[in-house]
């Protein structure tokens, strides 16, 4: 073989073989907190949506819940695993994490965001079947819900990371309850 065509034949190769291994196990993106994504403007159903980073971000809505999409990529190309306690957000960067309160049932649970959605109106979280379960919203299909943007210590993001629900935190006090329910209301949600 001549001196020249062995480079061009070590490079060919080397793109069969980072084909090959593409094709055996990349199809998703593992499960790392880095780098963040915020994206570009997209628009879904003539709605633009600008993702941003918002580390004040402490909004009121509604939530849903979808698990049907199991093996499916996630917008942050994970493979998107109903029983981990993961969510779907419009705009806030992938990963980010979440605190979630149900306005019904007072519990609050720590959630990795690292999807796209919900687009439906009124709608401000779009949580995994595990989250749903874990905030006993799931029977119902959605409900009232708190969503802050929070900065969890590492063994909380961890856990999450590896499809275990962080540590448990204590349930919101009846005051805040009475009090979120009533700001949601006025806000005609």
């Amino acid at each position: 073989m001549s001196a020249r065509l062995l480079p061009a034949c070590r490079m060919v190769a080397a793109i069969v073989a980072t084909t090959a291994l593409a094709a055996c196990g990349g199809r998703y993106r593992a499960v790392s907190d880095t780098p963040v994504t915020i994206g570009r403007p997209y628009a879904v159903r003539g709605v633009t949506y600008v993702p941003a980073a918002d580390p004040g971000y402490d909004m009121l809505g509604r939530a849903s819940w979808y698990g049907g999409e199991s093996g499916d990529r996630t917008a942050r190309g994970e493979k998107f695993r109903p029983r981990w306690i993961t969510a779907a957000h419009a705009t806030l960067p992938l990963p980010s994490y979440v605190e979630v309160t149900s306005l019904d049932t007072g519990r609050v649970i720590l959630v990795r965001i690292n999807d796209r959605g919900p687009f439906a109106r009124g709608r401000i979280i779009d949580l995994s079947r595990g989250a749903a379960q874990a905030l006993g919203l799931r029977d119902a299909g959605h409900g009232a819900v708190r969503v802050r943007v929070v900065e969890p210590p590492e063994r909380d993001r961890d856990r999450l990371r590896h499809g275990k629900p962080a540590l448990p935190r204590p349930d919101a006090d009846p005051r805040s309850l009475a009090f979120w329910r009533s700001q949601l209301a006025a806000s005609g949600m």
